[in-house]
């Protein structure tokens, strides 16, 4: 349970109101125009929500990385055109025209500042920069859920200088997530794809102690099969961390949880459309050729556990879906799951996009709009963004 306060245990009506939003949405590299406003549009409860309780709101976001130096300007229009009302960006935080705009902000209305990432000062959690941001506002209500994994200076750092509370968009993902985990109606099955093992030690080892059943997909399948005596021909397998997968596969074993992985493999001898494949036994992958899906007895038996689950929780496809050869795998665990009565959680990043890809989203109980995020909070970390909101009274 989130044991923070939220945006409507605060008063707002007439206050200044810095909101983080997580606005790094994807752009097209040709036009620069806005490829998925998803993110945008979660961001717009809590918005709307302090437009009507008279707040005036100063909306800040990174896009891209450090040194990208991306503009948030197709931002500003998409969010104009969503709310209906003028959003200007102001792009010099530091300018005496930025404050003469925030000091003569009417209630209700909005504007968003330049992208963080201009400077290193944001990543650096800088006191200085985190200070500057503070200045504007009366309150700050973070809702970049998927930011809420790092502490910088405009998730973390501002915290320290303003009351602050949580919006809508953290509430849902911290409740979603939490009852998925935590308090599931079960039995509770997790898949957990990717390719590396070494990126999902966490989850894996947290998630044993909580599921009832454990599927495993992706190249991170070749470290397992081959801690299990298995030939993985040329499919990527992380040697070095061919003990660690032992010792999950032991755990699993101790804790009665029952933890699958695939039992045949679609196989071919280049990761592009034009290769040559073949169905075979996880186990028996010839040289020359590498595993990039999960084959169709693996696709009847997860769907079996997908439909007698409680609660499934996906987090990393099971194929290389961005190739359509090898997206089989990960289109049918995701049709699975939006077929079925259990409660469907998305881990967000590329689980994510891959339930958008088929446009599935709609069918699940929740998607994660945080990769990262997600991802820590599965492995049991607290998320710095969170941790320094202030605490339910």
């Amino acid at each position: 349970m989130l044991n923070k306060k939220t945006v409507r245990d605060i008063e707002v009506d007439s206050k200044k109101v810095l909101v983080r939003c997580d606005f790094n949405v994807p752009l097209d590299k040709e036009t620069g125009k806005i490829t998925s406003d998803k993110r945008i549009v979660e961001s717009l409860k809590t918005i709307k929500y302090l437009i009507e309780n008279n707040a005036k709101i100063i909306l800040c976001s990174h896009i891209g990385k450090t040194g990208k130096n991306i503009s948030l300007a197709p931002v500003a229009t998409r969010l104009s055109e969503l709310l209906n009302k003028n959003v200007p960006l102001l792009k010099d935080i530091y300018s005496d025209e930025t404050t003469k705009i925030i000091n003569s902000m009417k209630n209700g209305d909005v504007v968003l500042l330049e992208n963080t990432r201009m400077t290193e000062a944001e990543e650096k959690n800088d006191p200085e920069f985190a200070k500057k941001l503070a200045s504007f506002a009366d309150i700050f209500v973070n809702d970049a859920f998927g930011s809420a994994h790092r502490a910088h200076a405009s998730t973390e750092g501002v915290t320290h200088y303003l009351p602050s509370v949580c919006g809508f968009l953290i509430e849902k993902e911290i409740d979603a997530l939490d009852k998925g985990i935590n308090n599931p109606k079960r039995p509770l099955v997790a898949i957990v794809g990717g390719a590396k093992v070494s990126s999902k030690i966490d989850v894996l080892n947290n998630l044993l102690d909580k599921v009832d059943t454990l599927l495993i997909g992706g190249a991170m399948t070749y470290t397992f099969v081959k801690a299990q005596g298995g030939k993985v021909g040329n499919s990527l397998c992380e040697d070095d961390k061919i003990d660690v997968a032992a010792e999950i596969l032991k755990k699993a074993l101790d804790k009665e949880v029952r933890l699958l992985t695939p039992v045949d493999s679609l196989v071919a001898d280049k990761m592009d459309e034009d290769s040559k494949t073949m169905v075979t036994n996880s186990a028996e992958i010839p040289d020359g050729y590498m595993g990039l899906d999960i084959g169709p007895k693996t696709i009847e038996l997860y769907k079996q556990e997908i439909e007698n689950a409680g609660t499934v929780v996906w987090n990393g496809p099971v194929g290389v879906f961005e190739i359509n050869k090898f997206s089989t795998g990960t289109r049918a665990i995701a049709e699975a799951m939006a077929n079925s009565k259990c409660i469907s959680i998305i881990g967000g990043g590329d689980s994510a996009a891959a339930v958008e890809k088929f446009g599935l989203e709609d069918k699940m109980s929740h998607v994660s709009t945080g990769g990262g995020a997600s991802l820590e909070f599965m492995e049991g970390k607290k998320l710095p963004g969170i941790e320094a909101l202030n605490d339910k009274e």
